[in-house]
């Protein structure tokens, strides 16, 4: 697993994103998030700009309990989420990436129960990526 500044991600080997989707949703899951949004990033790209890119999809992620927590605490938090989860082709390989929650609510700087919910989100998330790798790392 990778780590930049806001996200963590896992390369995996290349096939269609399709193929990794439904093992990305369930163990997104697993760690109690639905994905109540998606895009298609190429196909609105294709639509709106008649440009052709490489295939690149988010889901947006939402764990009902942890939202609900994290809108009590802090209603303007809502602006910041879901936690979103991408697919994206990057040649040789698939990219899933997720939105670090610490890095995210770190805006949120006064509030030290808003920092717990997003220990909590970053843990399952970690864990969701954690069980994509040993489901697909060796696919091909």
């Amino acid at each position: 697993m990778q780590q930049s500044a806001f996200t963590f991600s896992t390369r995996l080997p290349h096939r269609e994103l399709a193929a990794y989707r439904p093992g990305v949703m369930a163990a997104m899951k697993a760690e109690g998030f639905g994905v109540p949004t998606e895009m298609d990033v190429q196909a609105i790209v294709r639509e709106k700009l008649g440009v052709d890119r490489a295939p690149f999809l988010i889901l947006g992620g939402c764990n009902p309990s942890l939202s609900h927590r994290i809108l009590e605490l802090a209603p303007e938090v809502g602006a910041l989420l879901p936690c979103n989860v991408v697919l994206r082709d990057d040649g040789d390989a698939v990219v899933v990436e997720m939105v670090d929650p610490r890095a995210m609510l770190s805006l949120v700087q006064d509030n030290p129960g808003v920092a717990e919910l997003a220990e909590d989100a970053r843990a399952r998330l970690l864990r969701a990526m954690a069980a994509i790798e040993a489901e697909f790392a060796t696919a091909g």
